[in-house]
């Protein structure tokens, strides 16, 4: 027996919240507001009110981020980076993995709710092999996912809603997963005070920009390629196969 035309509407309810909540940020004009232009203008006065107000700086930052991740705003990045600088790489990546789980969750459950047994009845092909995948061993198969960037990160967040994958299974491996690349993101942004220095006043090099923390921080990000690329071509091919 098919359930009432006002449960079957209400299920969308969720996503339909997600999508309204992106729009009025760019209606409002949010994405002027997170923007490389306008933290590299307010950086200081963004750190001095950090470190007048760490407790309270800390709770919003997770708030944010978790909006962000929640309704897909593309500033993800920017704002890791920025999480570094203004709250030191360490502090600033276990916030930045914090704000991410909880927004990837609520966007995980939005989607499941929406969205989950249509797909789950239609899919076919190459939809139903990575279902397959999910199935068979979904913390291993959605860690490595998350781990290495094999698939963008929204993609990641959403496509466990499709294939059954716990609610647990999925909390903790996005909050594992994302440790690594979070941790060097923020790692970066600590050493974007030194970089802006070196660069002055004058025309910008690219060896201006080169600092040991920026160093360290893309040899990180490109062991994560490395790591995707390989995990890629054997892991993963195996399951496929």
């Amino acid at each position: 027996m098919a359930p009432p035309a006002g449960r079957r509407l209400s299920r969308y309810l969720p996503i339909v919240g997600l999508i309204a909540a992106l729009a009025l940020a760019y209606a409002l004009g949010l994405h002027r507001y997170i923007s490389l232009e306008f933290f590299l203008d307010s950086r200081e006065d963004l750190k001095e009110w950090v470190a007048d107000h760490a407790v309270l700086a800390a709770a919003g930052f997770v708030l944010l981020y978790a909006v962000l991740v929640a309704v897909s705003f593309p500033a993800a990045s920017l704002v890791t980076v920025a999480s570094g600088f203004l709250f030191g790489w360490f502090a600033g990546g276990a916030l930045t993995v914090i704000g991410a789980t909880l927004g990837a969750t609520v966007l995980f459950l939005a989607a499941r709710t929406a969205f989950g047994d249509v797909l789950r009845r239609k899919s076919k092909g190459a939809i139903a092999r990575f279902a397959e995948g999910f199935r068979d061993d979904a913390f291993t198969y959605l860690l490595l996912l998350r781990l290495t960037p094999v698939l963008p990160f929204f993609v990641v967040n959403v496509a466990p809603a499709f294939f059954e994958v716990s609610l647990g299974t999925y909390v903790v491996t996005t909050f594992l997963g994302i440790i690594p690349g979070s941790m060097v993101y923020a790692f970066l942004g600590s050493g974007l005070d030194q970089a802006l220095v070196n660069v002055g006043e004058g025309e910008v090099a690219i060896a201006d920009l080169v600092t040991p923390q920026m160093t360290i921080a893309l040899v990180g990000l490109a062991g994560l390629a490395i790591l995707g690329v390989v995990l890629k071509k054997t892991v993963l091919r195996k399951r496929a196969g």
